[in-house]
């Protein structure tokens, strides 16, 4: 995603040529101001005072004085220059969160709106504007440096390449770990948000400890991302003290060697003032300008971005809009759609799946219900590609499901988990093409509900024997990798059935909370399908979807599926059917129902049948005697 971003950024960048171009006219000022700075006060000491022409020194040093002052008007007509560059960007960031609040119904749109937004507007001025100042002030300073004597170049240059160069390597897993550490907050913030208006309930039925072992969790998940992100802070500060610092130390340190080789007091002291003055604010903004508001502005991007396409925000065309490129006109294509789906295993065989239509938004929580054997693993092996339908279309996020767009987008768990021998992190990231940070791989873990299997293990670099594990234990291994791959539909074909209902809720509101994420789950406990935002029940032509309480309301055989998955108390039995039942059957027997010695006692024991006079009122059924 990063690799694909820059792309779109330097692609956004090279349509605005013109602006980027007049912004780098205007920074030559600063340029000439970097220049001045050192060189001027060299030239004022060896021409002017120390040769005992003062009028010559302070003369120089006016030019010195005007520099600064020709560089802060061409400071203010950069910042022109950064708005015609930034607000393009703002405005198509701003488009496709409204289209997407309006068309998908988005909850999240106003976030997006409010602060996502502007928080990329900002992130990315202040980038540019870090960004430029270094690159110009630099050349600056190191021509600067050139003019006076090109052996101070000796002394200064290494190190600050070195330091560049440290932290260019950090930038990436700097960024994945910023990441990181904000999905791991926000999962804290919604599991506060579900707990805190909740004390007194969980107070009076004694879940004291389990809520706080289930926050303790997050708050250790977080508390380690942090770390992680605390760590490469050290690294930063260490790129500045190598690129910033240690010059000014080496130039102290090598002043007797560089005098006795033709480096004058001015250039020596004009050298100092390029690394202090120049060098060294301008390293400083970049690492943290860079380090902090860079990875940011990733996170954010990859959050308003979508995943295809290059309409996401960084778009073609000039400053003044008229050569941009043309902009989507048809909505963003669904995370699923069948359409006339027919599948039979045979030429001759039943269609197990007919004339299925289902389009499934992006984002959504579908559960797949209906009784055994009715085509549940048949629709997610064809959704998966596995299988080809007779005849209708499957596609992926509006690619053909057997393409190879489509393998990218959609990852499937089935009831039987594959787990191979090798460390617990191998198996993890197994659907991944680069390696996993260990951070993301534990917050992973957290929210599926692995982390108690993968300390029992001995961490991630612990050893894995399938043939030792539990089915619901390969199954939670299977799950936190589905929930690390980046594909964006993840397929559950009863993919918890060995986990207690607890662990099911929780991995499936993992894969139900990835963000832009889009979950199909098989379900074979009604909970499931209260979770989900839809349901799909499957009775052959009868086919049936809607919500939970829809189903219940207008779908006789999904009010059957209900009374199965439903517990019955020990202590008592109740009827199968609810009085005055839509088929028209009274499910308790009455004085005047008719009898033929073989009806049902719905208030007895199951199975028990009725004989004559069995009544609770000692009288017999009509035409019994």
């Amino acid at each position: 995603m990063t690799g694909r971003l820059t792309a779109r950024g330097l692609w956004f960048l090279r349509a605005r040529w013109r602006v980027v171009v007049r912004l780098g006219l205007w920074s030559v000022l600063e340029t000439g101001q970097s220049f001045l700075i050192g060189y001027a006060p060299a030239r004022a000491l060896d021409d002017g005072f120390l040769a005992g022409r003062t009028a010559t020194g302070l003369a120089w040093l006016g030019v010195a004085g005007l520099g600064v002052v020709v560089g802060a008007y061409g400071t203010a007509r950069v910042y022109a220059a950064v708005a015609a560059l930034v607000e393009p960007l703002r405005d198509r960031l701003v488009r496709r969160v409204v289209e997407r609040g309006v068309r998908e119904a988005d909850r999240g749109a106003l976030s997006g709106l409010t602060q996502q937004v502007e928080i990329a507007r900002d992130t990315f001025a202040g980038l540019v504007m870090v960004s430029r100042s270094f690159v110009f002030t630099s050349v600056g300073a190191l021509a600067g440096l050139f003019s006076l004597a090109p052996l101070l170049l000796l002394v200064v240059l290494p190190p600050l390449a070195a330091g560049i160069g440290l932290f260019a390597a950090t930038l990436r897993p700097l960024a994945r770990r910023q990441e990181v550490f904000l999905a791991a907050d926000e999962a804290m913030a919604d599991r506060l948000g579900a707990v805190c208006p909740g004390l007194r309930d969980i107070t009076a039925t004694g879940a004291q400890e389990r809520t706080a072992a289930d926050v303790g969790r997050l708050v250790d998940a977080e508390e380690r991302t942090a770390r992680s992100l605390a760590r490469f802070g050290v690294v930063r500060v260490a790129a500045l003290a190598l690129g910033g610092q240690l010059p000014i130390v080496l130039l102290l340190a090598t002043a007797p060697w560089l005098l006795r080789h033709g480096v004058t007091t001015g250039a020596l002291v004009g050298a100092l003032s390029y690394v202090t003055q120049s060098l060294l604010p301008a390293l400083h903004n970049l690492l943290h300008g860079l380090g902090t508001s860079g990875s940011r502005l990733t996170v954010v991007l990859r959050r308003l971005a979508p995943e295809r396409g290059r309409d996401a925000g960084f778009g073609a065309g000039d400053e003044s809009g008229t050569a941009e490129p043309p902009a989507p006109t048809e909505a963003r294509p669904p995370a699923l759609t069948l359409c006339s789906v027919t599948f039979a295993y045979g030429p001759t065989a039943v269609p197990v799946i007919e004339d299925l239509d289902l389009t499934l938004p992006a984002g959504s929580h579908l559960a797949v219900v209906g009784p055994s054997g009715i085509g549940k693993s048949t629709l997610t092996a064809l959704v998966a590609g596995l299988l080809e339908p007779r005849c209708g279309t499957v596609r992926v996020a509006g690619e053909p499901v057997r393409g190879a767009g489509a393998l990218a987008r959609r990852v499937l768990i089935p009831q039987e988990a594959y787990v191979f021998t090798g460390t617990l992190a191998e198996n993890l990231a197994h659907l991944r093409p680069d390696p996993v940070p260990e951070a993301e791989l534990l917050s992973a873990a957290e929210a599926v509900g692995l982390l108690p299997l993968l300390e029992a293990l001995g961490g991630p670099e612990g050893r894995v024997d399938p043939g030792a594990l539990s089915a619901g234990e390969r199954q939670l291994i299977a799950l936190t990798r589905a929930h690390l791959s980046h594909a964006p539909l993840a397929l559950l074909d009863e993919a918890t059935c060995h986990l207690d209902p607890g662990a099911e809720e929780r991995a499936e509101r993992a894969f139900a909370a990835r963000p832009g994420g889009t979950l199909v789950v098989v379900a074979h406990r009604i909970t499931s399908a209260r979770r989900a935002d839809r349901v799909l029940m499957m009775d052959g032509r009868d086919t049936a979807y809607g919500t939970h309480d829809e189903l219940v309301r207008c779908s006789a055989r999904y009010r059957e599926l209900v009374g199965a998955w439903a517990p019955v108390p020990h202590e008592r039995s109740d009827p199968s059917l609810a009085l005055r039942d839509p088929d028209g059957v009274d499910a308790v027997a009455g004085p005047g129902l008719a009898g033929d010695g073989r009806h049902v006692v719905a208030h007895g024991p199951v199975g028990q049948m009725q004989t004559p006079r069995d009544l609770g009122d000692g009288r017999p059924f009509r035409g019994e005697g």
